[in-house]
């Protein structure tokens, strides 16, 4: 295996990693414990040091016990009781100077951390700009200061998205400083100079056509890296949506309820009822496994040509050359109503679809807002805390905020990510799998969906529950 260059590549990616300690961001994220599973199972890192809030009340170690008792750890712990040793807890925020990692923590890292994973940001859109400037740009900054100081670095991966650049629809494997209206830095050296709150109300100007201050900060991120990472060996992993594990650690986990997965929980549910979507656009997932194996393979690959003086690579992954359209989508999570539907509907499940937002507020009016009205209404009559006000108008700001992704076709460029897979062996690119391509839409969002029965809307998967979903939904 040889590198365009010439350069002979590492066989094995589980060798790289023995012995090595890792340094992690976002490590009680869905994308961070999987990445912590399968680095403890399927290698022989040495440790990883894991930056995570502190909370009040709650130790750290005590945290970390509790993962002995989460589902996405179970397969690893069936085979290694012992992994979850290797993790240790580093008390740190992104919104503090230098991280609010302890003096004392940050010589540790600095004299032991081989790799860096970037992953901790708010994935909130409607997030106030001062605050996703400081978690996902400033912190990318201050993460980068802090690398340069560690005598052992070999890799540093920044965990970018997708749609860092989705002011446009084509979308290459490289930096675009020229869509940014500001330069990052000086993004930065404005939030010095104001308070919030007149930074926030500065949003709508700042942030010219990004769509909303989540992807706008990430695409400053993007920036500071570009401009900033110097000759540390540095790349950044752009993944799609991320969707529930297609394999890995366990078929169909998901322990949230974002993006996709909550307009399928909401249509489950009989909650949501009217959609403004553009059927015939692609909607772009990747299945969280998927993405951790792509993450990982970057690292390794990454560690290559650290002697080398070059900019950032970046991989994308995403559904493009193996497409999944809103319709397609829609179909399955119609088929899973009929195949297991919830126990808990509220009404009939469907979902009205319309192209115009003027069309939806119409409707959403009659089919969301009044029912929840007066289901609330109900709701004080008997003595409850009223709740489907609040519930609709979430879905009503989350389907405003969500226009540009649901109306508009993305095609991401995946050359660097398609050279990384065949630099590897036949076995790491079947342990280490992350072929996009390969993967059956159907089946996959058939199990997915069911496994959101289980995970997220918390009932259990037995046919005596399915019989009882089915018996309401003929009721409905």
């Amino acid at each position: 295996f040889v590198q365009s260059n010439g350069a002979e590549m590492d066989y094995d990616i589980g060798g790289f990693y023995k012995d090595k300690v890792v340094f992690l961001t976002g490590a009680t994220g869905f994308m961070g414990k999987v990445m912590i599973e399968k680095l403890l199972r399927s290698t022989d890192v040495k440790r990883i040091y894991a930056m995570v809030r502190s909370k009040r009340g709650h130790n750290l170690q005590e945290r970390l016990q509790l993962w002995q008792k989460e589902e996405v750890f179970k397969v690893l712990l069936s085979s290694k009781p012992e992994a979850l040793q290797r993790v240790q807890f580093i008390a740190g925020d992104c919104c503090e100077p230098d991280l609010g990692i302890r003096e004392e923590d940050r010589r540790l890292l600095c004299a032991e951390v081989h790799i860096v994973i970037h992953g901790a940001a708010t994935v909130r859109f409607d997030e106030a700009l001062h605050k996703a400037l400081a978690i996902n740009t400033r912190a990318t900054r201050l993460m980068l200061q802090l690398a340069k100081e560690m005598k052992h670095l070999e890799s540093y991966l920044h965990i970018s998205t997708a749609f860092s650049n989705c002011v446009i629809s084509d979308i290459e494997e490289k930096f675009y400083p020229e869509h940014l209206p500001c330069s990052a830095d000086k993004v930065l050296a404005l939030s010095e100079m104001v308070n919030s709150k007149v930074l926030d109300n500065m949003s709508a100007g700042l942030m010219g056509s990004f769509p909303n201050t989540y992807i706008f900060t990430k695409a400053l991120a993007e920036d500071i890296v570009l401009k900033e990472s110097g000759s540390l060996p540095v790349s950044i992993c752009r993944p799609n949506m991320i969707m529930p594990a297609d394999k890995e650690p366990i078929v169909g986990w998901i322990d949230n309820m974002y993006g996709p997965i909550a307009f399928a929980y909401g249509a489950a549910r009989g909650v949501l009822r009217v959609a403004c979507v553009n059927i015939d656009a692609h909607c772009n997932f990747v299945p969280v496994d998927y993405a951790s194996n792509l993450a990982i393979a970057i690292i390794w690959e990454t560690s290559k040509r650290k002697s080398q003086c070059q900019q950032p690579a970046i991989y994308a992954i995403g559904n493009a050359s193996n497409p999944m359209t809103n319709s397609r989508f829609q179909d399955a999570v119609r088929n899973c109503r009929t195949q297991f539907p919830m126990t808990n509907m509220l009404w009939y499940p469907y979902v009205l679809n319309v192209t115009s937002m003027w069309t939806y507020y119409f409707l959403a009016f009659f089919l969301h807002s009044l029912p929840g009205y007066a289901l609330d209404l109900v709701l004080r009559v008997v003595g409850r805390k009223p709740q489907f006000g609040k519930i609709y108008k979430k879905i009503n700001d989350s389907m405003k905020l969500l226009q540009h992704f649901f109306h508009n076709t993305f095609r991401f460029d995946m050359k660097n990510t398609y050279r990384l897979r065949e630099l590897m062996s036949p076995e790491d690119r079947i342990t280490y799998n992350f072929d996009i391509n390969s993967l059956d839409w159907d089946k996959y969002m058939n199990k997915s969906l069911r496994a959101m029965r289980f995970y997220v809307a918390k009932e259990v998967d037995t046919p005596e529950s399915i019989a009882k979903g089915k018996k309401l939904m003929l009721r409905l």
